[in-house]
């Protein structure tokens, strides 16, 4: 089953606060959705109604095609999660716990020492079995914490807030190791760090009040990062008048002497019918350089004011 998680038209109201209106997505195999939202957007309530930790006040939550209302133990055996902050018992040493939560996950007692071996060497805990988790860095207590939300492999693993109080170099690993993850299961990556998001993720979520305000592909968030503005430099100063009249053009900005940026309509592409007209009129073009928009310039965008 390509599907791993269907939710469709989830509400969840406290008292007379919507929280979370109207949301629905799909998860499917391979995908490494990025879901992001400003404090209190309705992310983590989101979140812990697709772990069954919240019940919705409506809407349906389907995990692997089972019903999470009405056969909720059935959709949790296909559910790996990883809290902002992992459950990790500090007295116990790496195989004591992942052992722990094998059995918590009712992984067959013939199979957990083999399950508990996959999950350390997957994600880089090889030679740490019999080390305490207390005496671990942050770093390795993170990829314990993935350890047990992957121990009897899950179709979906659902990771919150993964690199959070990371360093760089741990930082660079942990991504690798998702991106790993993401080959073999279906994962939601909960992240406030948005490069992560274009370096990890091959879809992407916002939410904001509750409502869905964006949900494409990586691919098509690189689309919508191509801003309709491009500047370009001359030797001579430009006639703004023929300048805006080139069809697309909506505004004419002096940067500097002979440095300007246009803004034009995304549809269309100014770029020839400009080159032209500055190289026609004798101005010398110099420069010619579109301009993109970034992760945090789009959240920002789609995250503050009135939603509509």
């Amino acid at each position: 089953m390509n599907k791993l998680i269907e939710v469709h038209e989830l509400y969840r109201y406290y008292d007379t606060h919507c929280a979370v209106n109207n949301v629905s997505f799909q998860l499917e195999k391979g995908q490494i959705l990025g879901f992001l939202g400003p404090n209190g957007a309705g992310k983590s309530s989101t979140m812990q109604m697709i772990c069954g930790n919240l019940a919705p006040t409506s809407g349906e939550i389907r995990i692997t095609g089972i019903d999470m209302l009405e056969d909720p133990r059935g959709a949790k055996r296909a559910l790996g999660y990883l809290p902002e902050t992992p459950p990790l018992y500090s007295e116990l040493t790496v195989d004591e716990y992942l052992d722990y939560c094998a059995r918590l996950h009712q992984v067959p007692t013939g199979q957990r020492r083999e399950a508990v071996t996959s999950a350390r060497e997957r994600t880089g805990l090889a030679d740490t079995g019999s080390r305490l988790i207390g005496h671990l860095s942050k770093g390795y207590q993170q990829r314990v914490g993935i350890a047990q939300a992957i121990v009897h492999n899950p179709q979906v693993v659902i990771l919150d807030e993964p690199t959070v109080g990371l360093d760089p170099v741990q930082i660079r690993e942990i991504r690798e190791l998702v991106r790993e993850l993401g080959r073999e299961h279906g994962v939601i990556l909960s992240t406030h760090i948005l490069p992560e998001v274009q370096e990890v993720c091959t879809h992407v979520q916002i939410i904001n009040r509750g409502k869905m305000v964006l949900s494409t592909s990586i691919e098509g968030l690189a689309q919508n990062m191509d801003a309709g503005s491009m500047v370009f430099a001359t030797q001579q100063p430009v006639d703004s008048a023929m300048i805006m009249s080139v069809e697309g053009i909506r505004q004419i900005e002096n940067l500097s002497q002979c440095r300007y940026r246009i803004y034009f309509d995304r549809n269309r592409n100014p770029a020839p019918a400009l080159a032209a007209r500055v190289v026609d009129a004798g101005w010398g073009l110099i420069e010619m350089t579109p301009e993109k928009l970034n992760m945090e310039q789009i959240f920002i965008d789609l995250t503050k004011g009135d939603l509509s």
